[in-house]
């Protein structure tokens, strides 16, 4: 079972950024897609999730078999599909606590609980996953990133991708923001994730959080194509070489209208 993109072209509006992308995420393992700042990565991600700026012109996504390339950003979510967003946005007057409750009763398809009134179970489960992650109890009552530091939302969104528990989830540059301690945190929810059968695609433009967290494949997107892949051997000689090779092997061929 996989999260897959077959030969996808996509981009927001009228660009396109990717150039038939064809990349597989299986269940419970860790792909990493690497990559230098604009060559599309994050494109792929909103493309993936189905955010309604971006828009595909070729190919199909794929999640589990099914064709999910036309479904709204909240029927792929229902279907088990997650997406950690690389700057985590603010959602002022909604408490934490709240808002997960919110979103695991869509998750699930529980009766809806009075929003003051999440259930004590994942209250319970909640406060253990915010200890795990570095985050005191005090930030359940906060507003959902309200005058949260980056690191801080970075492990809030992981606290909610823990108690969501998706089938598949992508992570854009979930190190960003974090000291060392942050990140072995971070590397450790998603450990958890894969132990319980969750496939993870990690997107990042450098090594820091594949040295404590082995992706067990590797991509490397450039201008929009995929031009390398591997195991995590590949992650590590990225780290010592950069990206200079690959870009001047791809020449002056940018696509049209540049990488997101």
């Amino acid at each position: 079972m996989t999260l897959e993109t077959i030969d996808l072209a996509a981009g927001p509006e009228d660009k396109i950024i990717l150039r038939g992308v064809t990349l597989r995420v299986p269940k419970g393992s860790v792909t990493a897609l690497m990559g230098p700042n604009g060559s599309g990565k994050t494109t792929l991600a909103y493309t993936i999730a189905g955010h309604p700026a971006y828009r595909v012109v070729k190919g199909r996504i794929l999640l589990e078999g099914e064709d999910i390339t036309s479904l709204p950003p909240h029927e792929r979510a229902r279907k088990g599909l997650m997406l950690g967003f690389q700057n985590p946005p603010e959602i002022p007057g909604v408490r934490l606590l709240n808002f997960l409750a919110a979103a695991y009763n869509r998750r699930f398809n529980l009766q809806e609980k009075l929003i003051g009134s999440p259930r004590p179970e994942l209250v319970k489960q909640a406060r253990e996953y915010a200890v795990k992650l570095g985050l005191s109890e005090d930030f359940l009552h906060r507003e959902v990133n309200v005058g949260f530091s980056g690191g801080e939302r970075k492990r809030a969104e992981m606290l909610q991708i823990l108690l969501l528990k998706p089938k598949y989830v992508i992570l854009d540059e979930p190190d960003s923001g974090l000291d060392v301690d942050g990140v072995r945190m971070v590397a450790d929810a998603i450990r958890r994730l894969v132990d319980d059968g969750v496939g993870v695609l990690v997107i990042t433009h450098y090594a820091r959080i594949l040295q404590f967290v082995e992706p067990d494949h590797v991509a490397v997107l450039v201008n929009g194509v995929i031009v390398d892949e591997g195991g995590p051997e590949l992650a590590r000689k990225i780290e010592q070489e950069g990206y200079g090779a690959y870009v001047a092997k791809m020449g002056g061929d940018k696509g049209s209208g540049g990488g997101l």
